[in-house]
C-alpha cells in the first residue's frame, strides 16, 4: 500500500467514525432544541449515549420461534448504515471510497437494511411487529422513488450519478442558482422526515401502538440487540442530514488532499448539522403526526415537488 493510499484510507476511516460517533448526539441534540421550544429542561444532549451504554450491558432476550435472521438483522442493519455514512462526502472529497459512492447504490443500501428490519419485524409473528413491518413497507415504497427524483436533479446538473463528484462539481466552483435544486431540497426534507420515522409520519417519542411504525418493528428486541438498532436509526438520521448537506449545502466541503483546510471543514460540519438539527426540532414542534392513511399524500407532495425539479432543470436549464 503506497503512502498515498494509506492517507485516503485513514482520512476515509475518520470520517466513518466521526459520524458514526456523533450520531447519538444529533438525535440527543434534536430531542433537547425540541425541549426548549416547549419551555422545558429536556433529558440532556448525552442520553442517548447513556441509552447505547445501558442497553449494551444487558443480556438480549429472544422469544423461542426467532429464526437465526432475527437475530442477524440487527447487525445487518447496523453494517448497512456504517457503509452509507462511509461513502457520503460529508468533509472531505475523493476518499478511498468515492467511486462506490453511486446515488442509485446508496438508495440500494438504506433498501437493504429496510428490507431486514421488515423481516425480523415479522419474524417471530406478533401482531404488532407485523403491523409495523406493513406501515414501514408502505411508507418505503412512496418514499424511495421520491428520494431516486430528488438525486437525479443534481445528477443532472453535474452529469454524473458518482456523489463525490457531484459534491465536488458543486462545492468547488463557481456560485450559481439552481431553481430546480431549491425544489428537490423540500422534497429531501419530506423524505428525510418520512425515511427516518419522523413527525409528521411517525412519532419517535410515541409508545401508542396503534400509531408506532419504526418503534413497532423493535418491541421484540432488548438488549445489545436492541442498542445496535437504534444507534443504526442515529447514524440514518445523520447520514441524510449529510446528503442534504452535501447535495444542497456543499461549500466547506474540503477538497482532497488540502489539509489546511480540515479543521474548517469539520466545523462548518458541526454547524450545519446543529442548523438542521434545529430546524428538524422547530418544524415537528409546530406540526402534528398526520394519520397513516394521509402518508400517500404527504409522500405524492414530496414526489411531485421532486419531479417539478428534474423537470425545471431537463426544460429550462435552470
Amino acid at each position: 500500500m503506497t503512502l498515498a493510499h494509506l492517507i485516503s484510507f485513514l482520512s476515509q476511516l475518520t470520517q466513518t467514525l466521526l459520524v458514526v460517533l456523533i450520531a447519538p448526539l444529533m438525535l440527543g441534540w434534536v430531542a433537547q432544541c425540541r425541549a426548549w421550544l416547549q419551555n422545558r429542561s429536556g433529558p440532556g444532549l448525552l442520553q442517548p449515549y447513556r441509552v447505547l451504554f445501558k442497553l449494551l450491558h444487558k443480556d438480549a432476550l429472544l422469544a423461542h420461534n426467532a429464526s437465526p435472521l432475527f437475530r442477524s438483522a440487527p447487525y445487518i442493519q447496523f453494517g448497512c448504515m456504517v457503509l452509507a455514512a462511509s461513502v457520503v462526502p460529508i468533509i472531505e472529497t475523493n476518499l478511498l471510497f468515492a467511486p462506490a459512492a453511486d446515488v442509485i447504490a446508496l438508495v440500494g443500501v438504506f433498501a437493504l437494511a429496510r428490507v431486514f428490519s421488515s423481516l425480523a419485524a415479522m419474524d417471530v409473528g406478533t401482531a404488532f411487529g407485523s403491523l409495523g413491518a406493513r406501515r414501514e413497507m408502505l411508507v418505503a415504497s412512496l418514499s424511495e422513488p421520491a428520494l431516486l427524483m430528488v438525486l437525479f436533479t443534481p445528477l443532472l446538473i453535474v452529469q454524473s450519478s458518482s456523489l463525490n463528484t457531484i459534491v465536488d462539481t458543486l462545492a468547488h466552483r463557481e456560485f450559481q442558482l439552481h431553481p430546480s435544486l431549491a425544489f428537490a431540497a423540500v422534497a429531501f426534507v419530506m423524505v428525510l422526515l418520512a425515511e427516518n420515522a419522523r413527525i409528521p409520519i411517525d412519532n419517535p417519542s410515541t409508545h401508542l401502538e396503534l400509531t408506532m411504525i419504526h418503534e413497532a418493528m423493535i418491541l421484540e428486541y432488548s438488549g445489545r440487540h436492541l442498542a445496535l438498532i437504534e444507534w443504526a436509526h442515529a447514524i440514518k438520521f445523520t447520514t441524510y442530514c449529510a446528503i442534504g448537506i452535501a447535495l444542497f449545502v456543499p461549500w466547506g466541503i474540503a477538497q482532497a488532499g488540502v489539509w489546511q483546510v480540515l479543521p474548517g471543514a469539520v466545523f462548518a460540519l458541526l454547524v450545519k448539522l446543529g442548523v438542521a438539527g434545529a430546524g428538524l426540532a422547530l418544524l415537528e414542534s409546530v406540526c402534528a403526526k398526520l394519520r397513516i392513511f394521509r402518508a400517500p399524500e404527504f409522500m405524492g407532495m414530496a414526489f411531485m415537488l421532486a419531479a417539478l425539479g428534474m423537470l425545471t432543470r431537463l426544460l429550462l436549464g435552470a
